[in-house]
């Protein structure tokens, strides 16, 4: 084995992202005063509850016994918000707090008249599926915009996420200690959240914070317990959220992560299926280095050197047959995860899976009072291009490297409206995109909101991809335009926005695999809500009109959409949508109706049962033609004793042309997990791929068969989410007409990493 350290190059564009940054986070901080002055921003003028300093030291076993929490904050969670509306709730619930220089402690005393139904496995992080659950959700900054949430199973498995106004990221993973334990009476639960995990207020006295505890109580309905009353028409949750106050000497420490990994693997290829030589293609050992530093509570760096950014987890399969548009795969590298909420915009212009081969990276995120700031700067070994188009898109790859660089800044005016700037730019060779625009979300009132974003692009392809592709070959720009108004009620909802992407915009940090065109869309839902005991506890219908039309208004796609939504018993979801549209495409119009029906239940504590379905028109974006699809995707998963999952997901897609049948495709994906215990588990994946083309009928040549069969196995063991064991195997099996599935390639690897938290 060959072991080697890729060396690490400077280019300009680090002392540019430097110059850059460095003078706006001293402005920030000079610009700082005690946090205590900004800390109500908002109307909210609750009374916060005062938190306690630690009377004594904590051991987190689930056994909620220390000294420390009998002169702890004890609140109660009085309110069931759903199915229920602000209703007494079905089980008692306490929530515990207190904290010391280094660490929040929270606790929960969970009561449950039938201990022996409460649902709980042994899981891995991020996986606590279908069981019952506690959680904080910590707004540290009291800005009401943006909040940490840390929840855990009774047996102490954790799931962290960062909420903001707009969404969530759950592939943010904190370092964190919890335990849990089910007892006579219900189950306890611990948790010791570090603040140099947090992003909080600079502040020399104390903080107020917002705040919220949660249950998760799943039986024939899936109960949610608050702390607080939930006004339905009110679209700001964090608004309505309780405040505590006290961590006066809260102190992240030096707030210093250092963790190099260690990766070997080798691979194995056939050269020539089915009958060549399987022979060693690679081999590799390689040492990485991730780092993190909190400059302050709220201002973090990041650097990375030779990432390891191999995924331990394959991406789901994704019916690629008859797509006219790139298919979205989500992100699950740590370095990109962390603090990805900074960088989300309206328009999908920061999409870090189009960073395909990093050697090195450099990012900062953080807040400082109203100013939001995140940036980053990596050098990507391999230059990966989505060409968009109005009816479809291309892609294509360079061997050439680029710099990717991304600039995020948002201004906070109180707590109802937010400004934000946004630059991306990607340079190698003689290939160029560069991005600038800026952003905006008003909450004019506790029903209405308004997001606009205005972005200019500048482009410039190699002429080699140019003339393959039919680009300009001289640099070329455009611009988008984003609009959405929503006006949430408990009952109704009003909706609209319009899109304008021009021919030349590009934005290949993103995910934009479509341009040249206009959008116009509206709608309408009204919701029903049960009552208490009902078997159902919400109807909703809505209907949607959506004109798309390209840059010489000729239109594109006009959809009438109609919808009926049910929740009921069994944590039943029924979603019954019927599209009646008329596309465009390559000149022709084509009149289409299709049925989609998503469904899923939990009819006990070990099933889990969802069915979707797609019935009715579709165009046979190959050949040109009208079609019929008819696409099925039942899935389960099944929970058997405390430690065995198994998870079974089949997509099946049929589609008809006049001449007959064109193909049949069919997906199947099967996971195994047996988990030890909370931080290691055994898992297998397989994925089984078979297309069936009727390639008489087909207007070019088309392989008739093809067939895939992918394995992976690997052993986890996690201390944390940094410091990690992993050894797996992964495997390819191809088939054609003229021969059956054969291994085409086989891969062993091993992965350390380990993280000094300093």
């Amino acid at each position: 084995m060959q072991s080697e350290l890729r060396s690490v190059k400077t280019p300009a564009s680090v002392f540019k992202f430097l110059i850059v940054i460095l003078p706006i986070l001293y402005a920030l901080a000079d610009a700082a005063v005690d946090a205590n002055e900004d800390v109500n921003i908002g109307e909210n003028t609750k009374v916060p509850h005062n938190v306690p300093f630690a009377a004594s030291p904590i051991v987190i076993d689930g056994d909620v016994d220390e000294t420390a929490w009998e002169q702890a904050l004890v609140l109660e969670l009085n309110y069931e918000v759903q199915p229920g509306e602000n209703i007494p709730p079905p089980v008692r619930t306490e929530v515990l707090l207190t904290y010391d220089r280094a660490k929040l402690y929270v606790a929960y005393r969970c009561y449950d008249p039938d201990p022996s139904a409460i649902r709980a496995r042994i899981r891995d992080r991020d996986e606590l599926g279908g069981d019952d659950w506690v959680g904080v959700v910590l707004d540290t900054f009291n800005d009401e915009r943006r909040s940490f949430k840390f929840e855990c199973n009774p047996f102490g498995a954790q799931y962290d996420m960062i909420e903001t106004e707009s969404n969530s990221d759950s592939g943010w993973d904190a370092i964190w200690d919890s335990a849990g334990k089910i007892t006579s009476w219900g189950y306890s639960v611990e948790m010791a959240i570090p603040f140099n995990q947090l992003r909080f207020q600079r502040a020399d006295g104390p903080q107020i914070w917002g705040f919220d505890a949660v249950r998760n109580y799943p039986r024939n309905q899936r109960h949610e317990i608050s702390m607080f009353p939930r006004d339905r028409s009110n679209n700001c949750y964090l608004c309505q959220a309780i405040k505590i106050v006290g961590f006066d000497g809260a102190s992240p420490g030096r707030n210093i992560e250092i963790t190099p990994t260690l990766t070997a693997s080798r691979t194995d290829e056939r050269s020539d299926l089915p009958d060549g030589e399987l022979e060693k293609a690679s081999q590799d050992t390689e040492i990485g280095l991730n780092s993190r530093w909190g400059m302050t509570p709220n201002m973090t760096l990041n650097f990375t050197a030779n990432p390891d950014f191999s995924q331990v987890e394959a991406d789901a399969s994704q019916l690629d047959v008859n797509r006219p548009f790139a298919i979205f795969y989500p992100e699950k590298r740590p370095f990109f995860t962390e603090g990805a909420d900074f960088f989300d915009t309206s328009i999908s212009t920061v999409y870090t899976r189009m960073i395909r081969d990093p050697s090195w990276g450099l990012k900062i995120t953080g807040k400082e009072q109203s100013n939001t700031i995140g940036a980053y700067v990596v050098r990507d070994d391999l230059t990966n291009i989505v060409l968009p188009g109005s009816q479809y898109s291309s892609s294509t790859s360079l061997r050439t490297a680029n710099t990717s660089s991304v600039f995020r800044y948002k201004r906070d005016i109180g707590n109802k409206y937010t400004l934000g700037l946004l630059a991306t730019d990607r340079e190698g060779g003689d290939y160029f995109n560069r991005l600038f625009g800026f952003d905006g979300y008003f909450r004019f009132t506790a029903q209405d909101s308004l997001e606009a974003q205005f972005l200019g692009s500048s482009t410039q392809y190699p002429e080699k991809v140019a003339e393959e592709f039919g680009q300009d070959f001289d640099s070329f720009s455009g611009r988008a335009i984003y609009l959405s108004y929503v006006h949430n009620t408990r009952s109704h909802d009003l909706f609209g926005s319009y899109k304008n992407f021009s021919s030349g915009f590009r934005a290949d940090l993103g995910y934009l695999p479509r341009v040249d065109y206009r959008e116009y869309m509206a709608g309408w839902s009204h919701a029903w809500w049960g009552n208490p005991g009902s078997w159902w506890w919400m109807f909703n219908i809505g209907a949607r009109y959506t004109h798309i039309e390209d840059q010489k208004s000729n239109p594109l796609d006009r959809d009438l959409t109609v919808w009926f939504y049910y929740r009921g018993e069994m944590q039943s979801r029924v979603d019954i949508i019927v599209d009646r549209r008329r596309e465009a495409y390559n000149g022709l119009d084509f009149d289409q109706t299709l049925l989609r029906i998503f469904s899923n239940c939990r009819p006990n504590r070990y099933v889990d049962l969802a069915f979707n379905a797609m019935l009715g028109d579709r165009i046979d974006y190959a050949n040109i033609r009208p079609g019929k699809r008819v696409q099925l995707n039942p899935a389960v998963s099944l929970d058997l004793g405390l430690h065995l999952r198994l998870n079974f997901d089949h997509v099946y897609e049929r589609m008809t042309v006049d001449d007959g049948r064109l193909y049949i495709a069919n997906i199947s994906q099967l996971n195994a997990v047996y988990q030890f215990n909370t931080r290691s588990f055994f898992r297998s994946i397989f994925q089984y791929v078979d297309y069936r083309y009727n390639s008489d009928i087909y207007s070019f040549e088309i392989e008739p068969e093809h067939r895939r069969l992918c394995t992976q196995l690997l052993f986890s063991y996690k201390l944390n989410p940094q410091t990690v064991l992993f050894i797996g195997y992964s495997d390819d099996h191809s088939g054609r007409r003229d021969y059956g599935l054969t291994l085409s390639d086989r891969t062993f690897f091993i992965k350390l990493g380990y993280a000094w938290v300093l």
